[in-house]
C-alpha cells in the first residue's frame, strides 16, 4: 500500500512566508523561525511546528530571519532599514541595528558572538555583538542589492549571493573578494552545508552543488519549473526543491533522479487527501535530524512534511490498515493556536 504525504499547516502569518531558519538540536528538541511580510516573525517547535511565540518590533516586511545553533538568540532583517537581535527564549529584543536600506540577510556566527548582515545597499556588515555601540566592518564589492550571506568555513570565510547575477567568497581577514561565480540570471537561494563544504544554489530551473572552498562545480540538476529555493538533506542522500508552480520535487543527490512527486496543489486529488501550498513556494529546509523539511510559501503558510513517509515522529503517527477503525480512520493533527498579535 502507498504512503501518503500529510504535510503539517503552520498557520498565523497573514502574509507570504519568504524565509526559514532551524536552530541546532538543543535539549529541548530542535526550533524553526520564519520571516514574512506581515512583519511578525515566528517561533516554533520544529519537530511539530507548534507555534511558541511572535517577535513584535519590525515597522515593515521581514525578509530574513535565523537562529543559532542552541536557540537561545534570533536574528531578524527587515524593510525597515533595521536587523534585530532577540532573545529567544523570553522573545525581547536585545538589539536594534540600522542599516541604510532594507536588510535581506541575517546569520550568527558559530559562537553566536557576531552578526553577520546583507540587503539593499550592496553591502556585507560584520557586527560585533559584545560591543553594540561599536561601527560595523563593513565590506564593500556587490553591484546590486545582496539578497543572501552566509559565514562559511569555520567563519573564516563569507558567501554573498547578489542580484549582479554572482556568488562572491569573501576572506573574513582581508574582507576581500577571493572567487567569484557569474551567472545568467540572479541566484534565488543558497544553503551552506559545512559537513562537506557544499554550496546549494539555484537560479531559473536550475538547482547546482558546488565545494563551498573552490566554488568548483559538482553538479546541476534542471527541474521543471522557476526554482525558489532547495536544501540537501543533511546525511545527503537526497535533496528537496520549491518553486513556481506551488510544488516540492526531491531528488535523489547521487542519480539526480527525481523520486515520488510531492505535490502541494490540488489539482485532481480529492481535497480531503492532499493538503498543501496554494502558492510559490519560497523557502525550504531540512529540519538538523533530517526527519523532516519545512516550506514557506506565497500563501502564508509553513508546512511541514515528513522525510520518511509513514515513520511515527512529530505529530505523525504510523496507523497499519487493519488497525484502522470506521471511528479513527482519519489522521488526526493538534491544529496550531491561532495568534493573537
Amino acid at each position: 500500500m502507498a504512503m501518503r504525504q500529510t504535510p503539517l499547516t503552520c498557520s498565523g502569518h497573514t502574509r507570504p512566508v519568504v524565509d526559514l531558519a532551524f536552530s541546532g538540536i538543543t535539549p529541548y528538541g530542535y526550533f524553526l523561525i520564519s520571516a514574512c511580510k506581515d512583519g511578525k516573525p515566528m517561533l516554533r517547535q520544529g519537530d511539530t511546528g507548534d507555534w511558541i511565540g511572535t517577535f513584535l518590533g519590525h515597522k515593515g516586511a521581514v525578509w530574513g530571519a535565523t537562529l543559532n545553533t542552541d536557540a537561545t538568540k534570533a536574528a531578524t532583517a527587515a524593510a525597515d532599514f533595521t536587523a534585530k537581535v532577540w532573545d529567544a527564549v523570553s522573545g525581547d529584543e536585545v538589539l536594534t541595528l540600522a542599516h541604510k536600506h532594507i536588510v535581506k540577510s541575517v546569520t550568527f556566527t558559530q559562537d553566536s558572538n557576531c552578526l553577520l548582515t546583507a540587503g539593499n545597499d550592496k553591502v556585507l556588515r560584520i557586527y560585533d555583538l559584545s560591543k553594540p555601540e561599536a561601527a560595523p566592518q563593513e565590506i564593500p564589492g556587490h553591484t546590486s542589492a545582496i539578497k543572501k550571506a552566509l559565514w562559511c568555513n569555520s567563519d573564516q570565510q563569507i558567501l554573498s549571493a547578489a542580484d549582479d547575477k554572482t556568488i562572491r567568497l569573501w576572506d573574513r581577514s582581508s574582507m576581500e573578494a577571493v572567487k567569484t561565480l557569474s551567472f545568467d540570471t540572479s541566484v534565488s537561494s543558497m544553503e551552506y552545508m559545512a559537513d562537506g563544504e557544499i554550496l546549494v544554489i539555484t537560479y531559473g530551473k536550475t538547482i547546482a552543488f558546488y565545494n563551498a572552498l573552490s566554488l568548483d562545480l559538482i553538479k546541476t540538476v534542471e527541474a521543471p519549473a522557476s526554482i525558489n529555493s532547495a536544501s540537501l538533506h543533511p546525511e545527503k542522500d537526497f535533496f528537496v526543491a520549491g518553486g513556481d508552480d506551488f510544488k516540492l520535487y526531491k531528488y535523489d543527490y547521487s542519480t539526480k533522479e527525481e523520486l515520488v512527486p510531492l505535490r502541494c496543489h490540488l489539482s485532481d486529488q480529492p481535497q480531503e487527501s492532499y493538503k498543501g501550498h496554494f502558492g510559490p513556494v519560497h523557502c525550504v529546509r531540512f529540519s538538523p535530524d533530517g526527519e523532516l523539511y519545512a516550506s514557506g510559501s506565497e500563501d502564508g503558510t509553513l508546512r511541514l512534511w515528513q522525510t520518511a513517509v509513514g515513520k511515527t515522529y512529530g505529530l505523525w503517527k504510523c496507523v497499519l490498515p487493519e488497525d484502522l477503525g470506521a471511528e479513527n480512520s482519519e489522521q488526526l493533527y493538534t491544529p496550531t493556536p491561532e495568534i493573537k498579535a
